[in-house]
């Protein structure tokens, strides 16, 4: 029941997300919560929708969005209103809305909803990842030389650890992109899009159902939710197998974080 309801309220939230980002003035300003940290009304009121939806339906469930917190209890939902802000803010059609819900500190299910493209990436653990009713899989490549790595970006980093990071990857024979949503580029290597995906700080409502997604596709994950990973956030790093060991060794991310 919570795998159907958090599939629907994705694509419920996603109706409000595209109309707000058609509808956008091309004049307006973005606001910012801090360098290059971007800040929408349609954030808050994207959650706020979730939220209502989940509460209504599970009121024993905790809840725990971007904008407005909540709280990290047995069960409880992990959600990002609008991963991708910059690109919303900036009218780039490339956002996407993440519901994940954690028991125990694992995480049980896993939905995206790519806005723009009516993509809904879903997994149950143990029951496979799905793409708007078709089963995804990871690439399976091998060989760095072919691989396509997106390598996110935080603010909250400084900019001489990514630099070298993204350095390593380069001189590794990876194409190394960056396209300003963690949860997409985790959904994009959950279907073979890209190979990979690391960063070396994000946070859970940003990566939780991304990387169950990627697990439930055949794919290599670290261990993000290690020590308070789901409360204050790790190091990500996610990919088809074969490259794990090339990708912990240029990015210097181990499966224990």
């Amino acid at each position: 029941m919570r795998f159907a309801a958090a599939c629907a309220i994705a694509r419920e939230a996603g109706v409000l997300a595209r109309k707000r980002f058609l509808e956008r003035p091309r004049s307006q300003r973005p606001d910012f919560k801090g360098p290059q940290d971007f800040l929408t009304a349609t954030d808050a009121e994207v959650e706020e929708l979730i939220r209502r939806r989940l509460s209504e339906l599970f009121p024993g469930d905790s809840f725990f969005g971007e904008e407005r917190g909540g709280f990290f209890e047995r069960d409880v939902w992990v959600v990002d209103p609008i991963d991708g802000t910059a690109n919303f803010a900036r009218g780039i059609p490339h956002f996407a809305i993440s519901i994940a819900f954690v028991r125990d500190n694992q995480v049980e299910i896993g939905v995206i909803y790519d806005v723009m493209h009516a993509e809904l990436y879903m997994a149950q653990r143990g029951r496979g990842a799905i793409l708007n009713g078709e089963p995804v899989r990871v690439s399976g490549l091998t060989d760095m030389r072919q691989a396509t790595v997106e390598a996110g970006w935080s603010p909250r980093l400084p900019p001489e650890p990514y630099a070298d990071m993204v350095g390593r990857l380069k001189a590794s024979g990876a194409n190394v992109r960056r396209a300003g949503s963690g949860t997409l580029g985790l959904a994009y290597v959950a279907d073979g899009r890209i190979d990979a995906y690391c960063e070396l700080h994000i946070n859970s409502w940003d990566a939780l159902a991304g990387l169950l997604i990627i697990e439930e596709a055949g794919g290599w994950t670290n261990d993000f939710l290690a020590g308070d990973g789901l409360r204050s956030g790790n190091p990500v790093l996610a990919c088809t197998p074969g490259l794990a060991p090339a990708l912990r060794a240029a990015t210097g991310i181990a499966r224990e974080t």
